[in-house]
């Protein structure tokens, strides 16, 4: 996902360099405009997805489970549109159709739900008179899930586009916090009128909003401790994290960071730092 939406941004970024102007005109939208092919590529994103989760007809599906040599097939009925649950959901046939359902991810995070075990919100074993979709394969970073990504993408690089074109500490923070809430309330009312409900593993629109908002103030937090107010020293560690953030991220995807940080203790293998705070 995170590959496909750096080369789709970057490929409208270059070829689109030389179609912008290089100095903006006065007003507060000026920016999308000289960026409005980006805009125009995150708009197309959105609508593939938009109109694909919503309009695309999903069938009844099966999969099979294989327990201790033994196969048992299982059936989820569907025969609907816009549904955005687990069983029924376009993000999750779509994957089912493009790569076949036994190259999709076998632990999706609806395991963990009530309907699906007494361990809930944890993982456990699952009930005996769970649905059938709690034992069924889903991909979290699916090909359409990926695509409305691209909108991500597209929001993330206009702060990076304010970076550039504003130099005043006062403008940039009135671009990136400005846009930074009205997507926490777009996200906001979307899920709580639950027209779109923030749903990570469908990705959903709500979900970008929620998630590029909280991030425009966060940025916005940071520029001010750091560049404004030049608290620059107690944050040198997230200069490094910024400069290797995959690396980062790997690491904390394998669980090779928590499981470091899990590893130091004092006396006690129990009286560890993460044991403390939680």
């Amino acid at each position: 996902r995170i590959a496909l939406v750096y080369f789709i941004v970057a490929v409208i970024e270059t070829l689109t360099t030389k179609r912008r102007p290089t100095v903006l005109e006065p007003g507060y939208s000026s920016i999308f405009t000289a960026y409005h092919w980006q805009w125009l590529g995150g708009f197309i994103a959105f609508a593939i997805y938009m109109t694909t989760t919503y309009s695309l007809y999903v069938p009844d599906w099966s999969f099979v489970v294989f327990t201790d040599g033994e196969t048992t097939q299982y059936t989820v009925k569907c025969g609907m549109r816009g549904h955005l649950g687990p069983a029924c959901n376009a993000v999750g046939y779509v994957d089912r159709e493009v790569w076949g359902i036994n190259h999709l991810y076998m632990y999706p995070v609806w395991q963990r739900l009530k309907a699906c075990t007494h361990s809930s919100p944890s993982s456990g074993q699952i009930r005996e008179d769970a649905p059938s979709w709690c034992r069924a394969p889903f991909e979290p970073e699916g090909l359409l899930s990926s695509i409305l990504a691209i909108l991500s993408g597209t929001i993330g690089i206009h702060y990076g586009h304010v970076l550039i074109h504003f130099k005043g500490h006062s403008e940039r923070l009135k671009q990136w916090v400005s846009m930074a809430l009205g997507l926490l309330i777009v996200a906001i009312i979307l899920h709580f009128t639950d027209a779109i409900p923030i749903n990570k593993q469908l990705y959903s629109f709500s979900y970008v909003c929620f998630t590029a908002g909280a991030a425009g103030i966060v940025f916005s937090v940071f520029y001010i401790l750091i560049d404004v107010w030049g608290w620059r020293t107690p944050f040198l560690f997230l200069e490094w994290i910024g400069m290797n953030a995959m690396l980062i991220y790997v690491l904390g995807a394998q669980g090779i960071l928590p499981a470091f940080v899990n590893g130091w203790y004092y006396k006690s293998t129990n009286n560890t730092l993460v044991s403390n705070i939680i």
